[in-house]
């Protein structure tokens, strides 16, 4: 298929162009800044760019992974995140309704379900979070408007009969946290494998995966994140004693992470649960908990990427 992938030079970009060429697509990468698997550099909030790619380039199918992020906030106005991630979706979603397309993947984020009292982890128990969880509260304008962007792909479907696959993506992002310095990035990545991490490599996978299995889909919104250990009926004690959990599954992941200075999360306050993904695509996360444990004990390389430098490109080219 040719295939118009927007956010080509950010950081999932980079990953997913290869694996996507790597399968016979030929792929058109479009972002606001250059990139080795970008083509065009504009962004998806001017229509006129967008309707000239597909006419150009004959799209069959869009993976809509540009957008700003929760960084972003200090950066650019309200009105410029409604401008990229809604009017730019919706773009992208008429271009490809008007083409005929048959599929559309959206990339969008967990951090939409996180409200401000589930922020906070004032419960006595951890959040269980998955597709039925709600209402959804989002805290900044970054979730506000990739929400809204969720609900204009929704609409694409019930009204245009445009097959849309909605990947609720969890972190995956390289650098450091930038509100949480408690824990060194890559012990805190560590951690997150448990609960609300997945691995770049893991993310593109799942949207070639939403690509194959859009139209027998038609819409689905699914989160996206490595599978984890836990159950619901864990969520209390997660809350107050997480490292005895742990224990339960890994009886050996405390003297691992003692052995290269790391620190168990004390208490859990959320988990995302991705099996409805897995049950609706047949996707599971290559990489999890036990991959981490395996690496520590073989003394291998982390199976995820950590960076500590890593910027945008998007930072300095701007939307």
């Amino acid at each position: 298929m040719r295939i118009l992938l927007t956010g080509s030079s950010g950081w999932l970009g980079r990953f997913l162009a290869p694996m996507l060429r790597a399968r016979g697509h030929a792929v058109t990468g479009l972002d606001v800044a250059a990139g080795a698997d970008t083509d065009v550099i504009g962004s998806v909030a001017d229509r006129a760019l967008v309707d000239r790619i597909f006419g150009e380039r004959g799209i069959e199918a869009v993976i809509h992974g540009g957008a700003l992020h929760k960084p972003d906030i200090v950066r650019y106005s309200a009105q410029t995140f409604i401008d990229v991630n809604v009017s730019g979706t919706l773009n992208l979603l008429d271009a490809a309704r008007a083409a005929g397309h048959d599929r559309f993947v959206f990339t969008s984020t967990t951090s939409l379900m996180i409200s401000q009292a589930i922020r906070d982890e004032a419960g006595d128990a951890a959040v269980w979070l998955d597709e039925t969880s709600g209402p959804i509260e989002p805290r900044n304008i970054y979730g506000v408007t990739k929400y809204a962007a969720e609900g204009l792909c929704r609409l694409a479907w019930l009204e245009g009969g445009l097959a849309t696959v909605v990947l609720r993506t969890s972190r995956f992002f390289p650098e450091d946290d930038d509100t949480h310095r408690s824990l060194h990035g890559e012990n805190m990545k560590a951690n997150e494998l448990l609960h609300r991490r997945l691995t770049v490599e893991d993310a593109a996978r799942a949207h070639i995966v939403a690509l194959e299995k859009a139209p027998e889909i038609g819409f689905g919104n699914f989160i996206v994140s490595a599978p984890t250990p836990f159950a619901r009926e864990d969520c209390a004690e997660l809350k107050h004693d997480a490292p005895a959990v742990i224990a339960r599954h890994f009886p050996d992941a405390a003297e691992l992470y003692a052995a290269r200075g790391w620190r168990l999360p004390a208490s859990i306050g959320r988990v995302y649960d991705a099996s409805l993904a897995e049950r609706a695509t047949g996707f599971r996360c290559e990489t999890d908990f036990a991959s981490l444990l395996n690496a520590l004990r073989e003394d291998a390389p982390l199976p995820f990427a950590h960076d500590p430098s890593y910027v945008s490109p998007k930072e300095v080219a701007g939307p």
